[in-house]
Parts: C-alpha cells; sequence; structure tokens
C-alpha cells in the first residue's frame, strides 16, 4: 500500500514551470502550494534578506502538508527530508527562456499569482542574464540533490513537456 502524499517538493529552474504544475497538484491533491518567490520577495520586488528566507523555509518544511515549489537551494536537504514526492524538472534551457519571455508579455505590468502583492510583471535583464549565467550549474545542482534524495522518497525526473503533462494524467488517475 502507498503512503499517503503530504509533502511534495517541485524544484527547476526558470521557466521549467514549476508554479504552474504546483497549482495543477494542489487542484489535484487538495494540498496547500507555497511557491517560493513570496518568500524570495517581498512587495515591490524587494529581496528578502537571506536568514529571513531560510527561516520561512524551514516554518513551511515543518508544517504536516505542503507543496512547495522553487529555490533557496541551501534549505533543499531538509526540504527533501520532509518531502513525500521529490519532482524535478530538467526542462530545455531553449524551452524556459521561450515561457520566461511569454510570461513576460502575458503578465507584463500585473501581479502573478505566485508573486507577493505590488511585484509587476516586467523585463528584468539581470534576471535573464542570471538564467544564462546559471544555465549548467544550477541543472548540476538540480539533478545532484534529485539524485540524493534517498530511496524511500518517490522521484520523479521530468524532462519535457509532454513528460509532464503525462505525470498529471497520472496523478489526475491515482486521484480518483
Amino acid at each position: 500500500m502507498r503512503k499517503p502524499l503530504n509533502r511534495i517538493m517541485i524544484i527547476g529552474q526558470p521557466g521549467s514551470g514549476k508554479s504552474t504544475l504546483a497549482r495543477k497538484l494542489g487542484d489535484i491533491t487538495g494540498l496547500p502550494v507555497v511557491h517560493i518567490d513570496t518568500i524570495h520577495w517581498m512587495p515591490g520586488w524587494q529581496e528578502r534578506p537571506h536568514a529571513e528566507k531560510t527561516r520561512l523555509c524551514e516554518e513551511v518544511h515543518a508544517r504536516d502538508q505542503w507543496i512547495f515549489e522553487g529555490g533557496h537551494s541551501i534549505t533543499w536537504p531538509s526540504r527533501v527530508a520532509r518531502a513525500d514526492m521529490i519532482i524535478a524538472l530538467d526542462i530545455p534551457l531553449r524551452i524556459r527562456a521561450w515561457r520566461v519571455f511569454w510570461r513576460i508579455i502575458k503578465h507584463y505590468g500585473q501581479t502573478r499569482p505566485d508573486l507577493p502583492p505590488n511585484c509587476p510583471e516586467r523585463f528584468n535583464w539581470e534576471f535573464i542574464m542570471w538564467i544564462w549565467n546559471t544555465r549548467n550549474t544550477a541543472r548540476k545542482n538540480l539533478i545532484a540533490t534529485f539524485n540524493r534524495a534517498p530511496d524511500d522518497k518517490i522521484k520523479h525526473l521530468l524532462a519535457s513537456p509532454s513528460e509532464v503533462r503525462v505525470f498529471i494524467a497520472d496523478m489526475k488517475k491515482a486521484a480518483t
């Protein structure tokens, strides 16, 4: 018999679909969804101090139930330890770049649901360069974290949008 899913960890690079997957899994499972951007940013695009981000992540990890998507990778080991399921989205850069570009256009001037208030979408050259500059190191960290997760965890490494769609369909079937 499969143990119940109470805590799902989703990691991936920008534009990989973490927030969208988290919302869909939240709808399927009824688990509360936490987006890292609501911890990383304060209203008005003010970055939260590092120690405070760590503390807030640890508070989420301590909860009985969550779907927690996103970074602050210094806290990933404790998130892995608490998670029942770990999902790593290893989506190619060309797809992620297009998604980030489309997200900017689609939400320009508006605050997305996975951001704190008063954080309207904008073109941010620094963020684009960060995606480019960390494309290899961030992927290496993502894969290493996934591979280090203990064998008693349910693990899914999804490398394409079609794999994500199949995963969501399977989760829907399992929930019925």
